[in-house]
């Protein structure tokens, strides 16, 4: 048997297209539809569905689509096929998605954070009270939306704090911290506003070391 004129067929390579979606995939396609919106060319309702589409995206090429009308950020050229085409290093892992929609959304107590939170709130409010909970990494990043609602964090007062966003006909407010630590938690707060409010805050008198000293001595 001629083995040479059988030669093995080469497997192809799956269509970007159909490569499975990564977490900053979806965060890379919510930031042009963020900027979208605040240069007008996108409504609060036409941004809603396509960022309820985003979150529920499995796939490139659903994600796509969500932004083929649009142009890039910057006018630079870009491909949703092109996994962590982020503008900056982003946590790893899922994300945590909080969403209120004519209604509230609250996390709060002692919980144990992850590297990325999406807060989304629509004639509605999200409430995430982070001055309880466990940092299992040191940075975490939360993405803000309130179009007609609002996102409130609240921080320990020795972790460092910072944000990016804009307001409009709204407010996005981040006050700023710098911990004396380095090994202090960094919480990023991202997003923007539209007749609501983002605020990110720290919380008088509550303190990250606290919580680690006591959940030192509970475990021995």
């Amino acid at each position: 048997m001629d083995l040479e004129k059988h030669p093995q067929q080469p497997v192809a390579p799956a269509e970007p297209a159909g490569i499975r979606a990564s977490d900053a995939d979806r965060d890379r396609i919510a930031d042009i539809l963020r900027e979208a919106m605040a240069e007008g060319r996108l409504t609060a309702e036409e941004h809603a569905e396509r960022v309820d589409v985003v979150y529920r995206a499995k796939t490139i090429g659903e994600l796509e689509p969500l932004v083929r009308d649009l142009p890039a950020p910057g006018g630079a050229s870009r491909s949703a096929a092109e996994p962590g085409a982020v503008g900056h290093e982003s946590p790893t892992g899922p994300a945590e998605n909080l969403v209120a929609i004519f209604s509230s959304s609250t996390r709060k107590g002692r919980w144990r954070v992850g590297g990325r939170t999406n807060a989304f709130a629509l004639f509605g409010s999200v409430e995430i009270d982070l001055t309880e909970a466990l940092f299992g990494q040191r940075l975490t990043v939360i993405n803000a939306t309130a179009i007609f609602g609002s996102v409130e964090i609240k921080v320990p007062e020795n972790i460092s704090l910072r944000g990016s966003g804009t307001g409009v006909f709204g407010n996005f407010e981040v006050a700023t911290l710098e911990s004396a630590d380095p090994e202090a938690p960094v919480v990023v707060v991202n997003g923007y506003s539209v007749f609501g409010s983002v605020e990110a805050k720290p919380k008088r008198g509550k303190f990250i070391a606290d919580l680690q000293d006591r959940l030192r001595k509970y475990l021995g």
